[in-house]
């Protein structure tokens, strides 16, 4: 509020309003980022970072989406700095009261909203080139490492053309920069024409990165820039519209890097990245509906997680499939003229999809954005002479086990029905717009299998009658059902074995099925299924024998691949090989781990470099059946480590470590001044996540070191990770009641719905445990006992 001495004339009027601000150590507002030069100096550069609502700790402003304006930006720096905006430099003069300063003065910005302003100030290298339609693209990065910022630059430049032709809209400004800031809470930050992003988002060492960080820069790279049309150009309204700037940005990204690199197989690493990563926590009763109100700032640091970005880009995915490239394409143009440099909210964009396809956009996504969860879709069939006869239910999906319950919700859900006449081709199409529906496929053989949801891109679980699932099974054995269907079917099993709606030995007999599987997304999602498998049975006093099925499973493919690229092998093989190792070593299979052992030996002598890609799976496996000269080595190799994706890979690993001892020193150099402010998060949840031992330790650490750990984060969505990542792994009742009661008595405004999903999960794995671990050990020892093991 403004309080004046004396009453105001009607009219229009210039406020100017002096303040002070100070330079913090938050990640947020305007702050300070600390970097180490080439000759071993620290300095700091100043940085901005405003999303949600920190504008307002470096200048006064109403700070709401929705409350757009012009800037003007002036910096007053020392003349030996690199000074940046969101515009480009118009004048750059001596200051007068200082020699070595000068003050840089920035074009006068679009009308924008106030968290997209940006300024950084610090020491920089760049590379630039210009994208085939004339906007200058530069990527700045540490000084001496300009050569790390070609691959985004490239991505960069083909990716304004792509939105440019993709919108029918030009990008609005004369330039981009991209920038790496050493000290950075997110992933990456879209201000308008100066994009800011952790240096492992951005930075490529030809030499020393592996394939899955290009691809991770190549992605968050398409995210960013597809902001400054949709998000910058176009804003949303109010914070309950958010989910349609992250939704749709992580939705388009995909659609960018999928024609910028094919080779990449994207979209099917979307289903494993994102829309089971979504389905998985809106399944819980503690989840929320895509549009959420929000009032206070806690309540939108809030909504920054996996229901806004990955639930929302996996209903717009639905949507483009059910609409079509054209019109969507039609109804995007519309919506970005109609609301160029103005405020949107989420009807705005039903309303133009509506308008370029003729379909009832509205009423169908209304029922996947202002409800919470997901439906089951229950089916069963018959042959009718030549026909085959499907029956549909939906029900509500819950991770607690079958819907209960008078008021059951429904969806309107866009089905599409396969069979193995064409497994990549749609029989039929329909809308289920009611809770039970029969439909007739014509001319379908008894022998042939009908799948539901081609392509897995309808956001709903599937449950086949046994009969039907019976039939499927032999194509993930030939791999005649596509990867992403095999994928979705795999997943969808695991998925209802949790929730207790299936038994999980029988997932376990459909994982054996997989042992042809040649792709790599495929093999991802069961790694990560039989992961979470083996952190509840870790309760138990059987963890030696799922770690024997995980090497049974995994064998055969990791001989196939062995350790060293064949002539003609790409970007996927690469990943797979990384992933396959990785699983085999931390298992214990003997002769991974000896050659995992014996090439480490080599790396570290400096006589075989290890390649970037075997990195991770090498040094997970040699700590986990390591000692203390072991970690006393990976700690050496951090510390000369010159590359933070290198010193990134690190951390993430040290939690292999299996002495409590050990895993203690791990503790504690997560909050070293070795340890980046944002990065301390992935160590600490690296040990909880490495063993029985090492969730406990983790656990106990936050309890003891809170204090610092909640003021380093303020409160940020950090804190909410380092919740999730620590705690999600215990299958004990009581746990859910120690999680609940400490924070009770330490509040974590920003994670309150984190926690709440944290102590659920941590009650639903107890019931797993108590309802499954008898047969699944029953099942492991008869297969151990019998010599047809896979």
């Amino acid at each position: 509020t403004l309080s004046f001495p004396s009453t105001l004339q009607t009219g229009t009027g210039t406020l100017k309003i002096d303040f002070v601000g100070e330079l913090n150590d938050k990640m947020k507002g305007f702050y300070r980022s600390k970097y180490t030069t080439p000759s071993g100096e620290v300095r700091y550069a100043a940085v901005t970072q405003f999303e949600a609502t920190d504008a307002r700790r470096a200048f006064p402003c109403w700070d709401e989406p929705a409350i757009k304006a012009t800037f003007d930006i002036s910096l007053v720096v020392p003349k030996d700095r690199v000074a940046l905006s969101n515009m480009n430099v118009i004048d750059r003069k001596p200051y007068p009261d200082d020699e070595n300063l000068v003050e840089v003065k920035f074009a006068r910005t679009p009308v924008m909203s106030t968290y997209l302003v940006a300024f950084v100030v610090g020491e920089y290298d760049f590379v630039e080139t210009r994208s085939k339609d004339g906007v200058c693209v530069r990527v700045y990065t540490p000084v001496g490492k300009a050569e790390q910022g070609k691959f985004a630059l490239e991505v960069a430049a083909k990716t304004l053309p792509f939105y440019k032709d993709y919108f029918n809209v030009p990008y609005p400004l004369p330039k981009i920069d991209l920038i790496a800031i050493a000290d950075f809470a997110a992933g990456a930050m879209e201000n308008w024409g100066l994009v800011t992003y952790r240096e492992t988002a951005l930075l490529i060492d030809p030499k020393n990165s592996c394939s899955s960080s290009r691809q991770w820069v190549a992605l968050v790279v398409g995210h960013e820039l597809a902001h400054q049309w949709f998000g910058n150009l176009v804003t949303m309204e109010w914070w309950t519209h958010l989910w349609l700037n992250e939704g749709f940005a992580s939705w388009i990204e995909y659609l960018c890097v999928d024609h910028c690199f094919p080779e990449y197989d994207i979209w099917t690493q979307f289903v494993s990245a994102d829309y089971t990563r979504a389905q998985e926590l809106d399944a819980l009763d503690n989840s929320h509906p895509i549009e959420v109100s929000v009032g206070h700032p806690s309540e939108v640091d809030e909504i920054f997680d996996a229901i806004s970005y990955s639930k929302g880009a996996s209903v717009i995915r639905m949507l483009h499939d059910y609409i079509g490239d054209k019109d969507f394409k039609r109804g995007m143009n519309m919506y970005l003229t109609k609301f160029q440099q103005k405020n949107a909210a989420t009807e705005d964009l039903w309303e133009s999809l509506e308008n370029a396809s003729g379909k009832p956009i509205a009423a169908v996504m209304n029922t996947w954005t202002k409800q919470m969860g997901f439906p089951l879709i229950y089916v069963e069939d018959e042959q009718v002479e030549d026909d085959r006869l499907l029956r549909l239910s939906q029900k509500k999906f819950c991770a607690s086990g079958p819907f209960v319950g008078e008021d059951c919700p429904q969806w309107m859900v866009p089905i599409t029905i396969s069979t193995s006449e064409d497994p990549n081709q749609a029989k039929l199409k329909i809308l289920m717009d009611k809770s039970e529906m029969n439909v007739v496929l014509k001319n379908v053989n008894p022998d042939q299998w009908v799948k539901l949801n081609l392509g897995t891109v309808g956001f709903y679980r599937t449950q086949y009658s046994s009969a039907m699932l019976e039939s499927l099974l032999p194509g993930i054995r030939d791999l005649s059902l596509p990867p992403v269907d095999r994928l979705g079917l795999q997943n969808d099993l695991f998925s209802l074995a949790r929730a207790g709606i299936i038994s999980t030995v029988e997932v376990l007999k459909v994982m054996e099925a997989f042992v042809n599987e040649p792709n790599y997304t495929v093999w991802s999602d069961l790694s990560c299924n039989l992961g979470i498998l083996s952190t509840l049975l870790s309760h138990t006093d059987f963890y030696e024998e799922i770690q024997e099925f995980v090497k049974d499973v995994f064998s055969p493919i990791g001989e196939r691949l062995g350790w060293d690229p064949k002539p003609g092998e790409g970007h996927l093989d690469a990943l797979l090989r990384g992933l396959v190792l990785g699983k085999l070593g931390k298992a214990g299979h003997k002769a991974t781990l000896e050659e995992a052992r014996r090439r480490f030996k080599d790396h570290v002598e400096g006589k075989q470099i290890l390649s970037a890609d075997l990195r991770s799976p090498v040094y997970l496996t040699v700590l986990k059946h390591g000692d203390g000269t072991t970690l006393e080595i990976m700690l050496k190799l951090h510390k000369q480590a010159d590359m933070q994706e290198e010193k990134n890979r690190i951390e993430r690993v040290l939690g292999a470590t299996l002495s409590p001892e050990l895993i203690q020193k791990v503790l504690t150099f997560a909050l070293s001044e070795e340890v980046r402010p944002q990065d301390t998060v992935s160590v600490i949840g690296g040990v909880a996540g490495g063993s029985k031992h090492g969730r406990k330790a983790a656990w106990k650490f936050i309890k003891d070191n809170w204090e610092e750990l909640y003021n380093r984060y303020q409160g940020g969505f950090l804190i909410s990770r380092l919740i999730k990542l620590s705690v999600e792994g215990f299958a004990v009742d009581k746990m859910a009641g120690e999680v609940k009661a400490f924070f009770e008595s330490h509040p974590a405004p920003s994670a309150e719905r984190t926690i709440q999903q944290c102590c659920e999960n941590i009650l639903l794995n107890a019931a797993w445990l108590k309802r499954d671990a008898e047969s699944i050990h029953q099942y492991l020892l008869q297969r151990k006992a019998s010599p047809q093991a896979v």
